[in-house]
């Protein structure tokens, strides 16, 4: 008895035909009739009754038909559980990230993830949110972490909350600008510019629209290593997440007030496929990391969990 002849038998037994049987399974209609009939030599009982054209299930059909279900539905367990243990020795993920969070702590999630799996290859692309989300309803990345919005791009999206982050004014180290600035006193200073598309672009020029001027450039057009370079230099003042500032000692961030401006970053996927297990353990990986450094403290200034985050492990 194969595993061949058992699929062949469960075609006929569900289509009550053997021609229909053999389309569905893409085989000649002679090669599965001759497979069933192996089959029933092999139990020494016929399995179909084949009267006048009409084919039924006999006493014998009848019983093999759930032990014949059972079988298969075992074997597709078997190859699945296989397949998730063969996934984390070998495959792909793909995953995204905001430019803010490739130059923070999506590095060390992704070391961490690649010492724990070494042979599953990393695919990471570097992107504005809007870019990402597009990406992720389009099947090209399994994850991403972007920054969280209402935008109807998303509807498609699930995603959870995991940090809430402060936007600061990121200025060289030795421009004192107090313990904290408001939007109307950036008035009057040139401000480094994110390029056209950039999430912060748009957030930094809305705040400047409600705080009622419209800001002067002293240089745009930037990726965020370039923008906070050009502010390294004294080109100017960028508003940036305060997470980008670690390890930056040539800058000082600022905090903005009058008001504040926050925003959340989220981990998403797409709604209507479940993540492969690979997915799930880069997932894992990075709430882990998250949890680390909450429970040690090392969250940036400005930076902690968000409301109703996942647990971190």
């Amino acid at each position: 008895m194969t595993l061949q002849q058992l699929l062949y038998f469960l075609a006929v037994a569900e289509t009550r035909h053997f021609t229909r049987a053999a389309e569905r399974a893409f085989v000649a209609q002679p090669s599965l009739s001759k497979q069933v009939r192996a089959l029933e030599d092999e139990l020494g009982a016929p399995l179909f009754s084949r009267a006048r054209g009409n084919v039924g299930l006999t006493p014998a059909g009848e019983a093999l038909l759930p032990i014949a279900r059972r079988i298969v539905a075992e074997v597709d367990t078997a190859r699945l559980a296989v397949g998730e243990l063969v996934g984390l020795r070998r495959g792909r993920v793909r995953v995204g990230a905001t430019p803010s969070l490739c130059v923070t702590v999506f590095a060390e999630v992704l070391h961490r993830f690649h010492r724990d799996y070494p042979g599953i290859e990393l695919v990471v692309e570097e992107s504005g949110s809007k870019d990402l989300a597009r990406a992720l309803t389009q099947g090209e990345l399994d994850l991403a972490v972007l920054i969280a919005s209402e935008r109807a791009d998303e509807a498609a999206l699930t995603s959870v909350p995991l940090l809430s982050e402060r936007l600061v004014v990121a200025s060289p180290a030795d421009v004192d600008l107090g313990g904290t600035i408001t939007l109307g006193e950036l008035r009057d200073r040139p401000l480094v510019m994110f390029r056209e598309g950039y999430d912060l672009r748009d957030t930094t020029l809305q705040a400047c629209r409600a705080a009622g001027f419209r800001p002067a450039f002293a240089v745009q057009g930037g990726e965020m290593d370039a923008v906070l370079r050009f502010v390294e230099v004294g080109l100017g003042v960028a508003i940036v997440p305060s997470l980008v500032l670690r390890g930056r000692p040539a800058l000082r961030g600022t905090p903005l007030t009058g008001p504040e401006i926050t925003r959340t970053i989220a981990l998403a996927q797409r709604t209507d496929v479940e993540p492969t297990l690979a997915a799930r353990a880069f997932r894992a990986e990075l709430l882990a990391y998250l949890g680390d450094l909450d429970r040690a403290g090392a969250l940036s200034p400005g930076v902690s969990p968000a409301p109703g985050h996942p647990p971190w492990s």
